[in-house]
C-alpha cells in the first residue's frame, strides 16, 4: 500500500476518534451483534439518528482488521468514488466503511457487482458496513440492489444498560445521545439537545425529502412531545397546524423513517375484543422530548405534566434495544378500559405484559389484570422508578428498568 495513502488514512481514522472520543468511554451491546453479522453478511447497514454514536463504533470495529474509512459529506472522499468499482476493487482485502451512505444511493448497484465478484473469489463476508441515518432512500435502494447481500442494524441511544450503574435517572433527564448525556453539566447538555434539534430541522431533514417548512416541522415535533405516549389523533394535529391530514401523516413518517419517533402498534389478534386501532406515538429520546418541551433539568421534568409520558417512553426504547432479535411489540387496549403499555411477543411467540409506573409505590388497577386474563402472558412485570424487586401479586413483580433489560438482553 501507498505510504502516502497511509498516512492519509491514519488521518482520517484519528480525526474522527478524536470527535467522538467522548463516545467511546461507553461500551455499545451492539458491538457484539455488528460483529457477528460482518462474520456472516458481505454488506452491513447500521442504521441510527446522527450523532449516536455510529462512526466512533464502525471506527473501532475498524481498528481490529485492514479497514479503510470514506466519509460521504466530505468532497475528497466522494471524489475516491469517481469510478467507485474501480476503486473499492482494489480494497477488495479489507473493510470498507462508508459513513453518510444516503448521500450516494448510485453506489448500491456497485457495490452489488463487487459482492457477487467476491463471492466467487471466497469472498463471502465482511466487505462493506455501511453507516446512514436510515433515509427512505437508504433502506429502498439497498432493499432494491442488495437483497440477500445485506443485513440491517439498529443503533438508537444509550440505553439502560450502557449507562454506568446508578445513572439512570441522569441518563432520563439528559437522554441517551452521547454527547447530551455526558456534558459536564445541565446547561452544556440542553444546549447541544438544542442545537441538535435545530440541526436536524434546518440542515438533515431536507436532504432526506421534498423542502419541509422547518418551523412547521418543529411545531409537529413538539407537539409529539406534549402528547408523549398518547394515541395518535392525526386530525388533531393537522387542526393545530394548519395543514391536512395526508401532510401530517408524510411528516410523521419521514420522523418514524429518521428513527427519532417511534409508532407503537395496538395489539389486533383478539378478534372478539373491540381493540383500539391508533397506534400510539413516542418521540424515541427522552432527552429530545425535555428539550423540546424546554425543560432544561431533573427537576424541571419531575414538575411538568410530561413525566409520566416520558418515563414510559424511556423504558420502552431500553427494553426494546435489550430485547432479543424477532421480538415484536404493541400495546393493549380495549375500549372497555382493560390495558397494558407494552406486551412483548418473544421469539417462539411467549408474551410478556409490561406496565410502566414512574412512582416507587406501583399498584395495579382493574385494567391490567382484565388485559392480563384476555392475554394470558407467560410473565408480567410492572416496570417502576426503585430498585427493588418484589411480587405484586402472585403473577406480577415490580422490578427495576436495568434489571427487566438485562433479564432480556440474557436471553
Amino acid at each position: 500500500m501507498p505510504e502516502p495513502f497511509i498516512r492519509q488514512r491514519r488521518t482520517n481514522l484519528a480525526n474522527m476518534a478524536n470527535k467522538s472520543i467522548i463516545a467511546r468511554m461507553i461500551k455499545r451491546h451492539i458491538e457484539k451483534q455488528l460483529v457477528e453479522a460482518l462474520e456472516t453478511a458481505p454488506a452491513v447497514a447500521l442504521l441510527g439518528p446522527r450523532q449516536v454514536g455510529k462512526t466512533t463504533l464502525a471506527l473501532e470495529i475498524g481498528e481490529t482488521r485492514p479497514s479503510i474509512y470514506l466519509d460521504l459529506e466530505t468532497s475528497s472522499d466522494r471524489a475516491k468514488l469517481a469510478d467507485p468499482e474501480a476503486y473499492l476493487a482494489s480494497h477488495e482485502d479489507e473493510l470498507v466503511i462508508l459513513d453518510e451512505v444516503h448521500r450516494a444511493p448510485e453506489l448500491f448497484q456497485s457495490l452489488r457487482g463487487l459482492i457477487d465478484r467476491g463471492r466467487r473469489k471466497g469472498k463471502k463476508a465482511g466487505r462493506f458496513l455501511l453507516l446512514g441515518s436510515a433515509s427512505v432512500d437508504l433502506l429502498q435502494q439497498s432493499g432494491e440492489s442488495l437483497a440477500g447481500r445485506i443485513s440491517y442494524l439498529e443503533l438508537g441511544p444509550l440505553d439502560a444498560l450502557e449507562a454506568p450503574p446508578g445513572d439512570l435517572e441522569n441518563l432520563w433527564a439528559r437522554g441517551g445521545f452521547p454527547a447530551s448525556f455526558l456534558a459536564a453539566n445541565e446547561t452544556i447538555s440542553f444546549r447541544w439537545r438544542q442545537d441538535f434539534i435545530r440541526t436536524y430541522l434546518e440542515r438533515d431533514i431536507p436532504q432526506f425529502g421534498p423542502r419541509i417548512p422547518a418551523e412547521t416541522l418543529r411545531r409537529l415535533w413538539t407537539m409529539l412531545a406534549h402528547n408523549q405516549s398518547e394515541l395518535l389523533n392525526a386530525a388533531n394535529l393537522a387542526r393545530a397546524l394548519g395543514i391536512d391530514g395526508k401532510t401530517v401523516a408524510r411528516y410523521l413518517d419521514l420522523l418514524v423513517d429518521l428513527l427519532l419517533v417511534r409508532r407503537l402498534s395496538p395489539w389486533h389478534h383478539n378478534a372478539g375484543k373491540r381493540l383500539v386501532k391508533s397506534p400510539k406515538v413516542y418521540v424515541r429520546d427522552s432527552g429530545i422530548v425535555h428539550a423540546l418541551l424546554r425543560l432544561p433539568t431533573r427537576e424541571d421534568v419531575l414538575g411538568h405534566p410530561i413525566v409520566g409520558g416520558s418515563w414510559e417512553g424511556f423504558v420502552i426504547e431500553s427494553l426494546l434495544a435489550a430485547a432479543p432479535e424477532g421480538t415484536d411489540a404493541a400495546f393493549y387496549r380495549t375500549s372497555a378500559g382493560a390495558e397494558i403499555d407494552l406486551i412483548l411477543t418473544l421469539p417462539g411467540d411467549i408474551l410478556w405484559a409490561v406496565e410502566i409506573k414512574r412512582g416507587t409505590a406501583p399498584k395495579l388497577g382493574r385494567g391490567f389484570h382484565q388485559a392480563c386474563i384476555d392475554l394470558n402472558p407467560a410473565r408480567r412485570f410492572v416496570v417502576y422508578g426503585g430498585t427493588e424487586r418484589f411480587p405484586l401479586t402472585s403473577e406480577t413483580e415490580a422490578i427495576s428498568l436495568s434489571e427487566l433489560a438485562t433479564e432480556l438482553h440474557a436471553i
